[in-house]
């Protein structure tokens, strides 16, 4: 298990952003300003920004408390077209993705256009493996 970080899903676009830190919850802050601050540039309005700050939060939050201790968790953004993805991964010692029906995950799903979850590397004889949340929020389509 590669604990520097998980297998490279390669860069979209020359502007994704990627965040190694800590998977401690004291890290969450600065996650949420940086989904904020990407989020003001890519022309979100304020309520959208809100709801992916909550909805980052929640998804990282979700992963810190199922993170083997001492690990690294990862944090990609993503923009693309109007749509702003985030992904956060952390080592995990569970075989099964977050529940798809715990109060966490349908706030995740009601504040962002698309939520999945998944697992990787996981061999089934005990050993660690990476733990996946992606979100996607759309911009509005404008007309003019």
């Amino acid at each position: 298990m590669n604990e520097m970080g998980p297998p490279s899903q390669g860069i979209a676009t020359k502007d994704d952003i990627e965040l190694r830190l800590g998977a401690e919850l004291e890290h969450l802050p600065l996650i949420r300003s940086l989904a904020s601050s990407i989020a003001m540039r890519a022309d979100f309005d304020l309520d959208m920004i809100a709801d992916l700050k909550l909805a980052v939060d929640e998804a990282c939050s979700t992963l810190i408390m199922r993170a083997v201790p001492e690990t690294r968790m990862v944090c990609r953004f993503g923009l693309d077209k109007g749509e702003l993805r985030f992904t956060v991964s952390v080592v995990t010692a569970r075989d099964t993705p977050p529940s798809t029906n715990s109060f966490g995950w349908q706030v995740l799903t009601t504040l962002t256009d698309s939520a999945s979850s998944w697992i990787e590397g996981h061999t089934g004889n005990g050993q660690a493996s990476w733990v996946y949340v992606e979100l996607t929020k759309r911009r509005p389509e404008t007309s003019g």
